[in-house]
């Protein structure tokens, strides 16, 4: 059973950074997987923020589009998301997933269904 492990949360403020990190404990998981990034903020539900195909090609929501970056490492099987310029907005459990690269996903990889592994998740909170 693959475990995906987060790691990176914290409290900062507006217009800070911090660094996600998503461990992965199977054989060249990163990089056979479509990898994702989702949030859930207290009363919402969850979305999908950030994806990463295993070709290592990145797509954004439009809230985060400029500010965060998605990469993985595939020789240390490890996912990331860069996160700048912070915004309250932002703050939220953010959660690593992963997917089987089919050409459903590609059209609908924020659809938390579509993805069949997942973190325990850690928490941002940016205050303002």
């Amino acid at each position: 059973q693959v475990q995906l492990v987060e790691s990176g949360g914290g409290s900062v403020q507006a217009g800070g950074s911090l660094r996600l990190t998503c461990a992965a404990s199977g054989e060249s998981f990163v990089r056979t997987k479509c990898m994702v990034w989702f949030r859930q903020a207290p009363g919402k539900q969850r979305e999908g923020v950030a994806t990463i195909d295993a070709g290592g090609r990145g797509f954004y929501a439009d809230s985060v589009e400029g500010r965060f970056t998605i990469s993985k490492d595939n020789a240390k099987n490890t996912l990331y998301l860069q996160m700048n310029s912070l915004e309250a907005e932002d703050t939220a459990m953010y959660y690593c997933a992963a997917a089987t690269c089919t050409p459903r996903w590609y059209i609908s990889s924020f659809d938390p269904s579509e993805s069949d592994t997942w973190g325990q998740g850690t928490q941002v909170t940016v205050s303002s």
